[in-house]
């Protein structure tokens, strides 16, 4: 299985979800399950198959998490070197040639990506056509209203 790389920031954000999912869900969706069941019976009892689907739901959650957890390479970016290139968990400061609107973003994982916080996935285009680039670089970037044009103003590690 490949790796997965993701931030200390994205693996605790992970790891605390897996510790609701096994502390706090769990064992409320189990109670439903019972109070329930001991309503007779189950063939018409649509608290019954709504807590059995939720189940479900849960320990499929618990699964992914837990792969994920495993597969993971855990990077954190203030310790990285990279000697000014982007690179996965760098926070990149982008000015738009066309606009000049600046913009801030940091390469993360899958998982861990949202675009509000300014957080986007190593696999989007924009990161891809980010990775490796230095401060004062170009890069181009496919996007869905068509080719961007940003130059690489900062890149920070934190």
């Amino acid at each position: 299985m490949a790796t997965i790389p993701i931030t200390k920031r994205g693996a605790a954000k992970l790891k605390a979800e897996l510790h609701k999912l096994k502390t706090v869900d769990r064992p409320w969706v189990i109670n439903a399950i019972a109070e329930a069941r001991a309503q007779g019976d189950l063939s018409e009892n649509a608290e019954y198959e709504v807590a059995k689907d939720r189940q479900g739901f849960i320990e499929g959650r618990i699964q992914e998490i837990e792969g994920k957890l495993s597969a993971c390479q855990i990077i954190d970016p203030a310790e990285l070197n990279a000697a000014g290139r982007v690179v996965f968990g760098a926070t990149v400061k982008l000015e738009d040639e066309d606009s000049g609107n600046m913009v801030t973003y940091q390469i993360v994982g899958e998982d861990e990506a949202d675009i509000k916080l300014g957080l986007i996935n190593i696999g989007s285009p924009i990161a891809r056509a980010l990775i490796g680039k230095e401060e004062g670089d170009s890069a181009e970037v496919q996007a869905p209203g068509g080719i961007r044009h940003y130059e690489v103003v900062a890149v920070s590690y934190i």
